[in-house]
């Protein structure tokens, strides 16, 4: 089947909110529950805080945006998405790496992704059977330790989340994702408010105001400046297939930047929210650090909920709300290669997903192992693991969303470029006249941050990601 003839066949969304929950649900994961209020509080709160959002304004906004024009113009998986804007722009075959990079780049992350997702699920039973009420830092450490040190148990769980997200992919684009998004988002949201209610009452609210909030310019440095902006490209789901396939179902009279902004506004405010409630618990228990790092999630939290009022229902209200964030970003993950995979081979949506999930997991035993009985099997001083978060995170990722900015940004052909982003040009930056030929033009904006502003921060990203991979 050709590519032409393939455009449009996976559907639409029903709505350009369907597209919102479906986009929000891909960037919204276990980044913004535990890596944002990590980050941090590893670099001084609130200075952080503006500076992230100033990188997500000029950075994430611009490529996430390319991607999602990608998606809408191809109307296909990202392979073929690519392989259609690619012949329409007359360019070299080269740029087609871009859809193959980003699916790969999804089922690699989805290996290691799908296995700390199931320590979530472990967490709702152990909460649900009130293992944590009074429990010391030892004892969670202990606990956390049992899990991990356990192939079995991280293998019964890695297997029900790879099926969760199965049974979701497998139903479509209509029935299956955006069936799902419509139910989650609206879900992780009620439980985020009611988890900030809770903050508010019983934990120490003030302080969690004071440390997000609070400007300490002496707190930035050249350091902080580059975390906040790779916090910022990587929380919006950039370059690993999941937005180009998300675009290629988003309905055509549907406003990209209007839509990716509010994409945007979604993905920090539940960043923000869930550090309101993290540091609210953690500086309502003495002894933990809002610096803890990753044990913060599994450790520290389990411990404070175990001494708080009604902590035991909040704790498991919190662990569902994990692996909600975790399943929604889970399964943009998986919806790319599986789109491809029914263009190339005619096989159903069943079929292609099941294939798929049964190749994550088989790749994410490498995970497993790598916390227990291959914790000492290393490549390059990596776990299989650690091997896996390098090569997506600091590698995949930096690259793909470095190709997307440059490829939309000088080689697209320009009418398909224009059909997509028309919109940007209906207004001036002063908001009130059309201004289809005014150099003022948001896209003439947007295109400015594209080609220059987004490469060189990308750039800056990768060469730190590298740096520290070299001198750990």
């Amino acid at each position: 089947m050709s590519i032409n003839a393939n455009r449009g066949m996976h559907g639409v969304w029903l709505s350009r909110w369907t597209f919102i929950m479906a986009a929000t649900g891909s960037a919204v994961g276990l980044g913004n529950l535990w890596k944002f209020p990590y980050v941090v509080g590893n670099n001084g709160g609130g200075a952080f805080v503006l500076i992230y959002f100033a990188c997500m304004l000029l950075v994430g906004v611009p490529v996430m945006m390319a991607e999602v024009v990608l998606g809408r113009e191809g109307r296909n998986s990202p392979i073929n998405s690519m392989k259609y804007v690619v012949k329409g722009s007359d360019s070299g075959r080269v740029w087609q790496l871009i859809g193959w990079m980003g699916v790969i780049a999804g089922l690699l992350i989805l290996s290691f992704y799908a296995v700390i997702a199931g320590w979530g699920l472990h967490y709702i039973l152990e909460l649900s059977s009130g293992s944590v009420v009074g429990i010391n830092g030892e004892s969670a450490a202990s606990l956390f330790g049992e899990l991990t040190s356990s192939p079995a148990k991280l293998i019964v769980w890695q297997t029900i989340f790879l099926g969760m997200c199965l049974l979701v992919v497998s139903g479509g684009v209509k029935k299956g994702l955006g069936a799902a998004v419509e139910i989650l988002m609206p879900l992780l949201f009620i439980m985020l408010v009611a988890m900030l209610i809770y903050a508010i009452l019983e934990g120490n609210f003030i302080a969690a105001c004071k440390f997000l909030f609070e400007f300490d310019i002496a707190s930035l440095s050249w350091r902080a400046i580059l975390e906040a902006m790779g916090l910022a490209f990587f929380t919006l789901s950039i370059g690993m297939g999941a937005i180009m396939a998300y675009g290629a179902y988003m309905p055509a009279d549907a406003s990209i930047g209007k839509t990716v902004l509010i994409v945007s506004f979604f993905d920090s405010l539940v960043a923000i929210i869930a550090g309101l409630i993290i540091f609210s618990i953690v500086f309502s228990t003495s002894g933990i650090e809002p610096s803890a790092g990753p044990g913060l999630m599994f450790i520290s939290l389990p411990v404070a909920f175990g001494s708080m009022p009604a902590g035991q229902s909040i704790g498991v209200i919190f662990f569902v709300l994990v692996v909600i964030a975790a399943w929604s970003s889970a399964i943009s993950l998986l919806e790319p290669a599986t789109a491809w995979l029914v263009e190339a081979t005619g096989f159903t949506r069943f079929m292609a997903s099941l294939s798929l999930v049964g190749f994550v997991w088989i790749i994410g035993l490498g995970s497993v192992f790598s916390f227990n009985v291959g914790e000492d099997f290393k490549l390059a001083g990596f776990t299989i693991f650690d091997g896996l978060d390098f090569l997506t995170s600091n590698i995949f990722l930096p690259i793909g969303g470095l190709a997307i900015s440059l490829f939309v940004g000088f080689v697209m052909n320009r009418n398909m470029l224009l059909r997509q982003m028309i919109d940007l040009d209906c207004y001036s930056l002063t908001l009130k006249t059309p201004s289809y030929c005014s150099i003022f033009s948001l896209r003439v904006l947007w295109d400015w941050l594209l080609r220059f502003v987004a490469p060189i921060a990308i750039t800056a990203i990768f060469i730190m990601g590298i740096y520290d991979s070299i001198v750990s």
